[in-house]
């Protein structure tokens, strides 16, 4: 007998969010839902159980490791006897873990739901087989989450290696050597980690610099810093894995020279970005469509093509950062359950990379913002303020980019300490009235961290012009 409920919830990270505003406050129609939720992995989404939140919890070890192994240059002695490696990962997983098995049985608990623990594939219209079982919905939304896309390279079958799906789970002795293959921020954040933790870290970065989604100097930058702790090798795209007794071996061909390079590894990361998850839930035989990678086709407002389906966060392939699926997921329940018309809005969708010093940005950057405006380009340095200068940080920077005439704000980008948290506040302007007027008119605390901002707007340049500025704090 085919089950029948008023919403059936595909994953259980942001899809959760609107279970729980349903079960608070319900629908328009103020009746409370009978809900399926579908589940594949570990309950809790990617961020809780192999995402932002243990990767976060190890990189704060990697972190203050660094920051002792730099105590030095502020004339502090230290004798640093390493790290314990497998009590680091076991407290992360446990932690993960205890929170995930929560969340589960709060889900096992609750009287009008049903938690089906098993994947979920479309077999027809609005109807999903789950485990040899038939469940109908009236409502489906699809928070299908991606998953770690592995390179079809020769070999890859035959080597063991960790992704993001099982690095936190699996991973308790330190390898000695580690290759990461990418150069994105789950490549450097990971690997940064393990170099902090005293492995050996190769990174193999196919693209001609890493985070290629940044500003060219800031991924420059970032190379420089890293590269004190591990080898970044970028334009060199892996082309074979092979056994070589309990080792591995990566062969990676240099773009530049054509030649192969081998490189010995006791640990492979594969972090060469995400895939799409609908090959196995099959969207497509309840008529939503997906484009060639895939990835669910939506309107601005998150529906789907098939009335009464809608589908946010990963699902969709866009910015696959959780805020922005936790964002998307209040507008479809606002959308699909409290009959508002409400678009999403992603003019100032930030993100942040956790290593050490952070990477952060929001908005457009310089040469798209040429394109369409007439910009200017602020500018400032960590050590162009007191706290920048008291945390020997002198060579980080801010970068804004604003509109010539309206003083709109296009983009922020900042690489240093505390990028994360210094970006919010451009964020938060460019979703006010959008112009810079209010850093003008306002006051930084002195001497603060968050001056820095604040003299990035005071320095206006002409674009390409403050590139001087750069260089003379470089050399």
């Amino acid at each position: 007998m085919v089950r029948h409920y008023d919403v059936i919830a595909f994953g259980t990270g942001s899809s959760m969010n609107i279970v729980s505003a349903l079960l608070e406050r319900g629908g328009a129609r103020r009746r409370r839902p009978r809900i399926a939720v579908i589940e594949n992995s570990m309950v809790g989404g990617i961020c809780l159980t192999r995402g932002c939140i243990p990767s976060k919890m190890l990189l704060e070890v990697a972190r203050n490791v660094r920051r002792v192994l730099e105590a030095g240059k502020f004339g502090i002695r230290v004798s640093y006897q390493g790290v314990d490696f497998p009590a680091v990962m076991e407290r992360v997983w446990r932690r993960i873990y205890e929170e995930s098995k929560m969340i589960e049985s709060s889900l096992k608990r609750h009287p009008l739901i049903d938690l089906y623990q098993t994947t979920g594939t479309f077999v027809g219209d609005y109807t999903v087989d789950v485990g040899g079982r038939e469940i109908v919905g009236d409502t489906i939304l699809l928070g299908l989450g991606s998953r770690p896309a592995i390179p079809k390279v020769p070999g890859v079958e035959d080597v063991d290696y960790y992704t993001s799906d099982n690095f936190f789970r699996d991973l308790r002795e330190l390898p000695r050597r580690t290759v990461v293959v990418g150069g994105g921020f789950v490549g450097l954040e990971l690997g940064f980690f393990l170099a902090m933790m005293g492995s050996q870290v190769t990174i193999l970065q196919r693209r001609d610099r890493i985070l290629p989604e940044e500003e060219p100097e800031i991924s420059e930058l970032l190379r420089q810093e890293l590269s004190k702790y591990m080898d970044i090798r970028t334009n060199h795209e892996v082309v074979e894995f092979r056994r070589k007794g309990e080792r591995k071996v990566v062969v990676a061909e240099n773009k530049l020279t054509g030649d192969n390079v081998e490189f010995e590894a006791d640990a492979i990361l594969i972090a060469a970005g995400r895939a799409s998850n609908s090959d196995i839930t099959r969207p497509e035989k309840t008529g939503v469509k997906v484009d060639e990678g895939g990835w669910v086709v939506v309107d601005e407002y998150l529906r789907t093509t098939k009335e009464g389906i809608w589908a946010f966060g990963d699902a969709t392939g866009r910015l696959m950062f959780k805020h922005k699926a936790n964002y998307e997921s209040m507008i479809v329940y606002r959308n699909a359950f409290l009959g508002e018309e409400v678009k999403a809005d992603y003019r100032a969708v930030p993100h942040a990379v956790f290593t050490e010093p952070e990477v952060a940005s929001v908005g457009l950057k310089e040469e798209e913002a040429a394109r369409e405006h007439d910009i200017l380009v602020g500018f400032a340095t960590y050590g162009d303020t007191a706290k920048g200068e008291a945390m020997m940080a002198e060579h980080y920077f801010v970068k804004v980019i604003l509109d010539r005439e309206t003083l709109r704000i296009l983009g922020a980008h900042i690489i240093g300490p505390e990028a994360s948290i210094l970006i919010q506040e451009v964020v938060n302007l460019m979703y006010a009235d959008g112009t810079a007027r209010a850093i003008y008119r306002g006051m930084h605390i002195h001497p603060a961290l968050s001056e820095v901002v604040e003299r990035a707007f005071y320095h206006l340049h002409e674009p390409g012009e403050w590139r001087a500025h750069l260089h003379a704090h470089h050399h």
